[in-house]
């Protein structure tokens, strides 16, 4: 998971986490070794960031520290950003792009 000067790249978190996180700002068209595996960096990856460790349909849990942290939005590929904009979470509306205006205050308990 490191580069050719020998930098870390990327960190598999668990060895169950479909994703990996990246240590270091990758650039589109950048290639990174991990675990055997060569992933092409399609678009901008900033540090914290996660990758898809593998292709994965919508629906698709994922999983860092080995839990479930959301699903996805929508099918990605190897290589690919695991974010907002593809994932959302299965516990916090407040945490996807699709969420209200976060203003709950006008609302009955049963959403109403």
């Amino acid at each position: 998971m490191s580069n050719a000067s020998g930098q870390l790249q990327l960190l598999l978190l668990h060895p169950a986490d479909n994703v990996l996180v990246s240590v270091q700002s990758l650039r589109a068209g950048t290639e990174v070794d991990a675990e055997g595996v060569r992933y092409q960096i399609v678009e901008p990856i900033a540090v914290g960031h996660k990758i898809a460790r593998l292709d994965m349909p919508a629906g698709e849990k994922i999983r860092r520290y080995g839990a479930p942290i959301g699903s996805l939005s929508r099918s990605v590929k190897a290589g690919e950003w695991v974010h907002m904009h593809n994932l959302q979470s299965d516990y916090l509306a407040s945490h996807t792009r699709q969420s209200g205006s976060g203003n709950s205050s006008n609302r009955s308990p049963n959403g109403e």
